[in-house]
């Protein structure tokens, strides 16, 4: 039978997601076929499934640490922010609806049994599921018509580990506190903690160890040293989108949009040792020492080309083009780089046409039907193999597109200016083909590398593993399962 155990977090960004892809992993070591699970999830970083729709990022990620594909029942409900009050609802893959956050406190109860249904369907293809909870269960004002914590937990009827992050301090409060504020039935549900993200002795936290213990009555199953090798899996939050100094080599500037969507696309930039990968935040100008600046992909493209153009970067962005400067647009960035966006349909706000930043002969036409596949192709010039997703609303076509880079199937994709300076294109995921990547920026000026991003993830995943065999207590946390 299907055994189950759920994470959850005494807060946000607790490092709940790393934690689970690290057991998912060490239970796969062990010769046990896992499934990863979260049965709500908000993040505009999504990933498209071998079943054709869309789960959260993390979820992708775990589903590659249990050796699996990624499907949409590891993650039935993704909340999409569009705005700072309402959030595009994807159920099992696909959009439902787009509500404001009083409305979605509505909607959850008729979404749990869809929930249940994707849990029941990955428990009948696996030994061990393992749960990822949604912020922290200690927030009881949304305890109501819960799916996220402990609403799943008791209506899946599976035990939980509480996870606490020693490293903004605070932890022994955020424990102990979290143990005040829950129910009883609640309470029942917690079998045991951890403390993640400890940094130096971990003997020195023995005393603290003991308070958490006397005061909650749980047993304590380890103390994570900090995971030094953590930036180097993908990131699923926008919170951990942090401003990086300019290092050596080739510079590549990412303006940080509000609504800042599928950023892993920079992550094996950031992995290259010939690259440095600026993200520039809200207020600051954009570098005038940039060799590339990239405009990624956006939740809400029309909303974040105003915010685009409130910084100043419009004009920056100009400056760069006039000295010679490369530029790429991926999905939303695409978008905003042509001459316009028409939104007929209202689809992203007020119906209308807006002006785009110009630097593509190109129109978008805002359109509802989603396009949500994974993609395999060729750059154009190189004959380099590269695969990728799309992941967007919108039709592009312009004069520029005669001029497109990449090819899937016989469909040519992407345009570029007469110049090739600047290009756009609706592929997530381009840089993770290898050989593509180091053409590509070759050619721009950046040196040679020998990097196998793939091989990095791979092999941060099994240290992963290796760090949570040594120090969690995992046989233990198997006994704490309960068949579901």
């Amino acid at each position: 039978m299907t055994k189950s155990i759920m994470i959850q977090g005494a807060g946000s960004n607790v490092g709940k997601s790393m934690i689970v892809a690290g057991l998912c992993r060490a239970f796969h070591n062990r010769g046990l076929r896992v499934m990863p699970f979260k049965p709500q999830n908000m993040s505009n970083n999504a990933a498209v499934t071998v079943d054709g729709g869309e789960i959260g990022r993390a979820q992708a990620l775990q589903a590659m640490a249990c050796v699996q594909d990624p499907v949409v029942d590891m993650n039935p409900v993704l909340l999409k922010p569009e705005t700072d009050i309402g959030a595009q609802v994807v159920v099992q893959g696909h959009r439902l609806t787009t509500v404001k956050a009083r409305e979605y406190a509505a909607l959850k109860p008729t979404l749990i049994p869809r929930v249940l249904d994707s849990f029941n369907a990955l428990a009948a293809q696996c030994d061990l599921i393992i749960v990822e909870g949604a912020g922290s269960p200690a927030e009881t004002n949304l305890r109501a018509g819960d799916i996220a914590n402990m609403g799943f937990a008791q209506a899946a009827d599976i035990p939980v580990i509480l996870v606490g992050d020693i490293d903004r301090g605070g932890v022994i409060a955020q424990m102990v506190g979290t143990h005040g504020v829950l129910p009883d039935d609640d309470l029942a549900r917690i079998k045991g903690f951890m403390i993640n993200k400890f940094r130096g002795d971990v003997s020195l936290f023995d005393q603290g160890l003991t308070e958490i213990i006397n005061r909650t009555g749980w047993a304590s199953l380890g103390v994570l040293p900090w995971f030094s090798d953590a930036g180097k899996l993908p990131a699923e939050d926008a919170a951990d989108i942090k401003p990086k100094s300019a290092g050596q080599g080739f510079k590549i500037v990412v303006p940080q949009l509000s609504r800042i969507a599928n950023f892993d696309d920079l992550d094996p930039l950031s992995c290259d040792p010939n690259v440095s990968v600026e993200i520039i935040p809200a207020g600051r100008p954009l570098p005038l020492d940039a060799d590339l600046i990239l405009i990624p992909g956006s939740k809400s493209t029309i909303g974040d080309l105003a915010f685009f153009r409130a910084q100043g970067w419009d004009i920056d962005l100009a400056a760069h083009i006039r000295a010679g400067g490369h530029v790429l647009g991926i999905c939303g960035g695409y978008q905003m780089l042509g001459r316009e966006i028409i939104d007929a349909d209202g689809i992203e706000g007020a119906a209308g046409t807006y002006t785009g930043l110009g630097h593509l002969d190109v129109v978008t036409h805002m359109r509802p039907e989603k396009r949500l596949a994974q993609v395999q192709g060729t750059d154009i010039q190189s004959g380099h193999a590269v695969t990728g997703y799309e992941i967007h609303i919108g039709h592009t076509d312009g004069p520029d597109c005669t001029r497109a880079w990449l090819e899937f199937g016989s469909e040519p994709s992407g345009a570029a200016s007469s110049n090739e300076k600047i290009r756009g294109c609706y592929i997530h995921g381009l840089f993770n083909s290898d050989d593509f990547r180091n053409d590509f920026l070759q050619k721009l000026g950046s040196g040679n590398s020998t990097l196998r991003y793939s091989e990095i993830v791979e092999s941060t995943l099994e240290s992963l593993a290796q760090h949570l065999e040594r120090y969690a207590d995992l046989d233990q946390i198997l006994q704490m399962s309960e068949t579901v």
